[in-house]
């Protein structure tokens, strides 16, 4: 079943420790901030600092605008994300610190349960059309573009416009396709 969230439906709500403000897209039934098991979400930094300590998590961040940024895990290995969809992969008890190449940036944060969901990140910058894994959801997001997803069984499709974020719950025996570019595809399955 596919569901589209409009960026109506986004909820702003201000980082964990404190120091800005995130784009919440969506999170596990009854998840809050102190308590859930997946979330997706976008950010903007607009200064160099420490991230939110998420211990128990695992992060992926995903630069989505802005000239770039490296993260310094533990006072030790650098990722560098230089342009738009570069992404990071790191256990959200580092201790983390931002600094950016220049201006400001704009990333896109999927954070799991280690213990309990495990998530594929995939982004794809040229045209492509993908056959979506199978998984117990599936998150499909374009940067510039709208994006075509099909259901193959039936070849019923929808158009999901840039900056809405499709959400496909692939409990039913549906396949679908994405064809698109600058796409963001999240994969989430339960670990129980």
């Amino acid at each position: 079943m596919l569901n589209v969230i409009t960026p109506t439906q986004f909820k702003t709500i201000p980082w964990k420790n404190g120091m800005g403000k995130t784009t919440e897209l969506a999170i596990n039934d009854g998840g809050t901030l102190a308590s859930f098991t997946w979330r997706l979400s976008m950010a903007s930094v607009i200064e160099d600092g420490v991230f939110s300590d998420f211990s128990g998590y695992h992060r992926q961040l995903i630069l989505v605008a802005g000239n770039g940024l490296n993260l310094q895990h533990d006072h030790n290995k650098i990722d560098t994300l230089a342009k738009p969809l570069d992404m990071a992969s790191f256990d959200g008890a580092c201790s983390t610190v931002g600094n950016l190449h220049g201006d400001p940036i704009t990333d896109f944060n999927v954070i799991t349960a280690k213990d309990k969901f495990q998530a594929r990140v995939d982004t794809y910058r040229d045209p492509q059309q993908v056959i979506l894994p199978k998984a117990q959801w599936c998150f499909i997001y374009s940067l510039t573009d709208d994006v075509t997803i099909t259901v193959l069984d039936t070849l019923v499709t929808t158009i999901l416009p840039h900056g809405h974020l499709g959400q496909i719950s692939q409990q039913c025996s549906a396949n679908y396709t994405v064809s698109g570019q600058q796409l963001i595809i999240v994969s989430l399955n339960n670990l129980a």
